[in-house]
């Protein structure tokens, strides 16, 4: 679904302020901006990590508050790896179906677990005041590239489909280091060596 895998002009200019795309590098050396959401957990997370230690890359995770509280070595190992973190909410919520006021106290008690001035919203969406009302304390990272590694619907042969038709330079991609997505992770090996073989440069957020 295009919808989902490539959100549309519309949809970029419709939804609360944030970055779908970054800086693209230099002509013949494209860059691309590797991320993961939902974590962590010791079901995926530490895979993810050997695998990108194995390819010598860096990544961004935006993690669920709840999922650092009950795993806060994990937390620590991804900083330790050399990773950036960010805000997903405490609860990985869905702004379109709650108050505004809600919305931010689920953020802020997930920044008492995670240190970080990146933020992205769950699903990729959440009202024009939800946005502003946390304007002054994050940058927003929505997505260029979403892989759909999580749905059952897919397989890990669809998932590397979907990154190689999107991808582009600047193209920031979602994976998941989640309990869904474990079933297709073997696309992220294969996404990332074809990555590399196009000339892309992984850089962190």
């Amino acid at each position: 679904m295009r919808l989902i895998e490539f959100p549309p002009e519309i949809f970029r200019r419709l939804a609360a302020p944030g970055e779908f795309r970054l800086d693209p590098g230099e002509p013949g050396h494209p860059s691309v901006y590797l991320t993961f959401d939902d974590g962590p957990i010791p079901e995926s997370t530490p895979y993810v990590l050997d695998l990108l230690d194995r390819f010598g890359i860096k990544a961004t995770f935006f993690m669920v508050g709840d999922n650092v509280r009950k795993y806060p070595d994990l937390y620590r190992e991804v900083l330790a790896h050399g990773h950036r973190v960010g805000n997903h909410t405490m609860h990985h919520l869905q702004g379109l179906k709650c108050s505004t006021q809600r919305y931010i106290e689920d953020v802020r008690e997930a920044a008492g677990y995670i240190d970080s001035t990146l933020f992205r919203p769950p699903h990729g969406a959440m009202t024009r005041r939800q946005s502003l009302a946390i304007a002054g304390d994050y940058r927003v990272v929505m997505m260029d590239v979403v892989s759909r590694d999580y749905s059952h619907r897919l397989s890990a042969d669809d998932v590397v489909r979907i990154v190689r038709r999107w991808t582009r330079p600047g193209s920031v991609v979602v994976f998941h280091d989640s309990l869904r997505s474990i079933p297709r992770r073997e696309a992220l090996p294969r996404s990332i060596e074809w990555l590399l073989e196009q000339g892309y440069e992984f850089r962190l957020i």
